[in-house]
């Protein structure tokens, strides 16, 4: 029941954070994988359980939805859809050994790249990104998010943020619409080859939808600053204990 109890606070937990700047998994993948879950299932069930919080989370910022100049919102769903089908066979066919190897290295070049997004986004003002560059580095992003659902919040933002976006929850929006998109089409691949465990993924999904809509309603008072403090501390501390555990 403890166990059980964990679980819940870390998904409750995650979708707070999710709704205010994404890395939500960085704290349910992690606790799965210490509940004794198979790296694959741990991740195909953080994804579901996450899921739900997105939803709560879109919703509350549904006036915020704006996409970057350069590209329209149908086309933005349609990349991530793409991008979550390619993810979720990537995992498919890798299997839990190289995906046990690289998740450490892909929670720290996700918290690198979201900690480092001010500098980035300064350093390219002066460029516009064309529209066949923009889709091709978000639906890179998304088969990211397809393969490794923990840190694809914080790249999309990061990303969306170099393609023009300047409001952190306009950026947030955004974030949710399409992690929403790939993770709805990678976790339906992931149920078709029966790696969710899905009473875990109900029960963290409760917890997900409160935090998520917990997290959207601090979402206009919190400064963005405070914002990103808070994700790169998580992602680093989780990272560090994904690289003891080995």
């Amino acid at each position: 029941m403890l166990e059980l109890a964990l679980l819940f606070a870390a998904a409750l937990a995650a979708g707070a954070i999710n709704a205010l700047a994404g890395g939500g998994s960085f704290i349910t993948l992690p606790a799965l994988l210490f509940h004794g879950l198979p790296p694959t299932v741990a991740n195909a069930t953080s994804a579901t359980a996450v899921l739900p919080g997105y939803a709560t989370t879109l919703f509350r910022f549904r006036k915020d939805v704006e996409p970057p100049a350069s590209l329209s919102l149908i086309a933005m769903v349609a990349i991530a859809a793409a991008g979550g089908v390619s993810g979720a066979a990537l995992l498919l066919a890798t299997g839990d050994r190289a995906f046990s190897a690289i998740v450490p290295w892909l929670m720290l070049v996700a918290t690198a790249i979201f900690a480092a997004a001010p500098w980035i986004k300064s350093a390219l003002a002066a460029r516009e990104a064309s529209t066949p560059v923009a889709a091709i580095a978000l639906y890179l992003a998304c088969t990211y998010g397809g393969y490794f659902n923990g840190g694809v919040g914080i790249i999309v933002i990061a990303l969306l943020g170099l393609l023009g976006q300047s409001r952190l929850l306009t950026s947030v929006a955004m974030k949710a619409v399409m992690s929403a998109t790939l993770t709805t089409i990678s976790v339906t691949v992931y149920a078709l080859f029966g790696l969710i465990d899905w009473p875990i993924a109900a029960l963290m999904a409760t917890g997900a939808m409160l935090g998520g809509w917990i997290g959207a309603s601090f979402g206009y008072r919190i400064a963005p600053q405070w914002h990103r403090a808070g994700i790169v501390v998580i992602g680093l501390a989780m990272t560090a204990l994904m690289f003891i555990r080995g």
